[in-house]
């Protein structure tokens, strides 16, 4: 029996008309996850953005040593929004990550171990939702130390809606004091932020999401009437421009976007007359 609710659960995560959710749940008999798929197919739904997603409040911080040699990007959540904008509960968080980049804890195991004022970071959580009287979740936390020469920077957008923690690296120290490139990270992790790149580079893309994105065009492609023959082929275009809307490296800079992220690091770094690289970054978003 195809409920409301799940009519409903299926227009929110799809952006999809009433009767459409509820056509495309009898016809996948109430598998919400096919009725997704199924609706993109037919050009109903472009993406299923919502999907999976928690409701969780809370709030991303992030700390930079003052080396600029290592970060780290953390996520506390707790129930209600009242809570998460409550001064106490933003000083608690604000200690959190206090400890945590004094401290060498490079995974969420080990930040849940560190030591701050006689508990672990784990008891310290759980005497706060005794205070509070609120479930509260070290929910998420990423270390990183710079691999060589280069430097960590993060963002915290949307007051700790989301949050970016990026590395980029050079081959000359002197680089990372240089206004441009001060200029250039603070630029990538706003644009990291603003388009939420689902990998650096095309490798990074995991095969089963590619083959679902081909799966999902084959069958648009055969809805709107096109030739068999001519599948492949149009096939590689689309995937040519799923690549260019999510890897990061091939994403028009959000500032530019007739320029790639990649062809701005390599204008970059002649400006400054070295190499940089985009070694890796990561981004929170609340709750996902």
């Amino acid at each position: 029996m195809i409920t409301a609710a799940t009519v409903k659960e299926l227009r929110d995560k799809t952006n999809a008309g009433m009767m459409d959710c509820k056509r495309a749940l009898e016809e996948t008999n109430g598998d919400l996850d096919a009725a997704i798929t199924l609706l993109r197919e037919k050009g109903i739904a472009k993406a299923a953005k919502k999907a999976d997603r928690e409701a969780n409040e809370g709030t991303i911080t992030a700390r930079i040593s003052a080396d600029g040699k290592s970060g780290i990007l953390l996520e506390v959540n707790c129930e209600t929004d009242f809570v998460s904008k409550n001064d106490n509960f933003q000083g608690f968080v604000a200690g959190i990550a206090d400890a945590l980049i004094a401290s060498s804890a490079d995974d969420l195991a080990a930040a849940n171990a560190v030591t701050s004022n006689g508990l672990t970071i784990e008891d310290t959580i759980k005497a706060k939702i005794t205070e509070i009287g609120e479930n509260l979740l070290f929910r998420k936390y990423v270390r990183y130390e710079a691999q060589g020469e280069g430097a960590i920077a993060s963002y915290i957008h949307m007051g700790g809606k989301v949050g970016v923690l990026v590395e980029i690296g050079c081959t000359t120290a002197a680089t990372t004091s240089t206004e441009g490139f001060r200029d250039l990270i603070k630029d990538i992790t706003l644009h990291i932020a603003a388009l939420s790149p689902r990998g650096l580079a095309r490798e990074d893309i995991s095969e089963d999401v590619i083959a679902a994105e081909k799966s999902i065009f084959r069958a648009q492609l055969l809805e709107e009437g096109k030739p068999e023959a001519m599948l492949e082929n149009i096939i590689v275009g689309k995937m040519k421009r799923f690549f260019a809307e999510n890897c990061l490296l091939e994403q028009g800079f959000v500032k530019d976007p007739s320029v790639t992220v990649k062809s701005l690091l390599e204008a970059k770094g002649k400006e400054l007359s070295d190499t940089l690289t985009l070694r890796r970054y990561v981004r929170f978003g609340l709750g996902e």
